[in-house]
């Protein structure tokens, strides 16, 4: 069984008109969610084996927070085909995965993170996590999916949604 979790970037600053969207860092409150959100996938036991991030600085950021709560190291890979592209793009990127990898997280934005996310979602999702995520894929959310199958082979509506975890769902460290 293969694991997928889709993380948003956190909360990104807006405070310097001047930087580019690429160059945008996170918020304080983006500062505060990732390492979160780290803790609690530790906690889960959801620690994947290998991260696909956009090279964008948000992502980077959350990414280097999220890691730094799990154990171990997962490999990362910075794409620029991650930034700021559509679902079916961030498809792509996934199924490329070598096969022997059985556990990712793919850091990224939306809307191609949600629409991602809502076109995986196959039957046997939780239907509580699905309608949370429905309703919004706030910054700094995580959906969670798990699919039998090879990553080359993941396609729409074959993965369930196990769970939908969102920054404010967690208890402040």
């Amino acid at each position: 069984m293969k694991r997928l979790l889709l993380l948003r970037h956190a909360k990104s600053s807006w405070d310097d008109p001047n930087l580019s969207d690429f160059d945008r860092p996170l918020a304080p409150r983006g500062r505060q969610a990732a390492p979160r959100m780290g803790r609690e996938i530790a906690r889960r036991g959801w620690t994947p084996a290998m991260a696909l991030v956009s090279p964008a600085l948000r992502t980077r950021q959350t990414w280097d927070l999220v890691a730094a709560e799990l154990p171990g190291k997962p490999a990362v890979s910075y794409h620029e085909a991650l930034y700021e592209v559509a679902g079916d793009t961030l498809l792509e990127a996934i199924r490329r995965t070598p096969e022997r990898v059985g556990d990712i997280v793919l850091v990224g934005h939306n809307p191609g993170m949600e629409e991602l996310a809502a076109a995986l979602a196959g039957s046997g999702s939780a239907g509580k996590a699905l309608g949370r995520m429905a309703e919004k894929f706030p910054t700094g959310a995580l959906a969670r999916f798990e699919f039998d199958g090879a990553w080359a082979t993941l396609k729409p509506g074959t993965a369930r949604l196990t769970h939908f975890l969102r920054p404010k769902d967690l208890t402040p460290a």
